[in-house]
């Protein structure tokens, strides 16, 4: 496996303080503008600033085609795991607080560090097609838990592979994005007869999310020793839900218009090198996987996440849940083999969700439906006497998370959107 992981005692001479996410050992990519007029291309966070790619390019300072004018990410994913490690290998060095080929370079460095007060972040992938797993035992236990039976709250299938459904990649957003309440088809009990309106019931899903930059062909399988080349980077996700649309409408099929309106991305693409130093094993899956879902790396990653709420009455946000990643059952690795299983034709540019992410204590419930567990147990926002059960038009809704190093993090920065008011015909 070809990576380059930056050693942990490695400084920038650009000033990254303890508590950022994007220090030197990081190097996340975006796509952001400026109001120069330039258009939107490709950057890479350290610490309050974007280095801008493009300029280090046509300074000669960065090798290969010019993929860092595209106003997104697919162009530089398509070069593959061989140049995907040249360049971070590449921008490492030359960040480095004790190399003076840009650090002493006065008039370049004013040019090609832009900080990130000045910058507009845009989406930072071209998504040709969004796949949303369910790959926490603990949030699949406790939805069982709440509509099905207590005492076998999962399905038969659910730990012999990764349960899953391919998406809407069209309505897949970014961060800053409003979220339109959506309207739907509900019941208030399930003889019917529905109504159609606006959902009442709106929920967060803190995910993380994978981007693919391989292809395999139509036909074709992905091995277990090529998944390294398949993952480029990871990002945070919210995969918005409208519960009660979705309670009426899933059976037989499962989600339709309770998902499809909506899903948030943040704005960073962490390499997947970045995060290399926090694998971690996964829980031991009983039964067996069958070979084609077993790994002999893990894929599991200690990363710390957290869910705020800010309500339109509140001065700040509060956090409502802290998770982590590493407590899902499904690895990412698994969720890849099993969907390229049957010869899907995995492209660049793919996004991957791993599903709600939920941890064993209540404040590590990755959704609303089960922090307020249904609405039983409603969340009291401290500052102004309010309380939730599901998210109202008005509220943000805030993720964040982080890998936490020695005296260093590796973070996804913030992803964050505001739900609006449906759009009533």
């Amino acid at each position: 496996m070809k990576t380059f992981v930056v050693p942990g005692d490695w400084r920038s001479w650009v000033p990254v303080a303890p508590e950022s996410h994007f220090p030197i050992q990081n190097l996340p990519y975006g796509i952001f503008s400026t109001r120069d007029g330039r258009p939107a291309r490709v950057g890479v966070a350290i610490g309050e600033f974007i280095l801008d790619t493009g300029l280090l390019h046509d300074a000669g300072l960065l090798d290969g085609p010019d993929v860092f004018s595209a106003d997104t990410l697919n162009p530089l994913m398509s070069l593959g795991r061989g140049a995907w490690t040249a360049l971070r290998q590449r921008l490492a060095e030359l960040l480095r607080d004790s190399e003076p080929v840009l650090r002493d370079d006065e008039r370049l460095r004013a040019r090609v560090l832009v900080p990130m007060a000045d910058a507009t972040l845009h989406m930072p992938v071209h998504i040709g097609a969004f796949v949303d797993f369910y790959s926490s035992e603990q949030h699949a236990s406790n939805v069982g838990r709440m509509f099905r039976d207590p005492e076998r709250p999962l399905l038969p299938n659910w730990k012999h592979l990764p349960v899953g459904y391919n998406g809407r990649a069209s309505s897949v957003v970014g961060s800053g994005t409003d979220v339109i309440r959506p309207c739907g088809q509900t019941v208030t009990s399930n003889e019917g007869p529905p109504s159609f309106g606006p959902s009442r019931q709106l929920d967060f899903e803190l995910e993380v999310g994978f981007f693919t930059g391989a292809d395999n062909p139509l036909g074709d399988t992905v091995a277990e020793d090529q998944v390294d080349d398949f993952v480029f980077g990871l990002v945070l996700v919210n995969d918005w839900s409208a519960r009660d649309v979705q309670r009426w409408e899933y059976a037989p099929l499962g989600p339709f218009l309770a998902k499809s309106f909506a899903t948030s991305i943040s704005p960073w693409v962490v390499p997947v090198d970045a995060l290399l130093p926090f694998r971690v094993p996964g829980p031991e899956q009983d039964p067996t996987p069958l070979p084609h879902l077993q790994t002999a790396l893990p894929w599991h990653f200690d990363v710390q996440l957290e869910v705020a709420i800010q309500t339109d009455r509140a001065t700040k946000p509060q956090r409502v849940c802290r998770t982590n990643f590493r407590h899902m059952y499904w690895s990412l690795a698994q969720q890849l083999l099993h969907q390229a299983s049957n010869g899907t034709n995995v492209q660049v540019g793919d996004l991957y969700a791993s599903g709600t992410i939920s941890g064993p204590d209540p404040d590590s419930y990755g959704s609303m439906l089960e922090l307020a567990w249904r609405g039983e147990r409603p969340i009291a926002i401290e500052e102004t006497g309010e309380t939730r059960v599901f998210i109202h038009d008005g509220d943000r809704v805030l993720m964040s998370g982080w890998a936490q190093g020695a005296g260093f993090r590796v973070g996804f920065g913030e992803l964050c959107n505001r739900v609006a008011p449906a759009r009533v015909r």
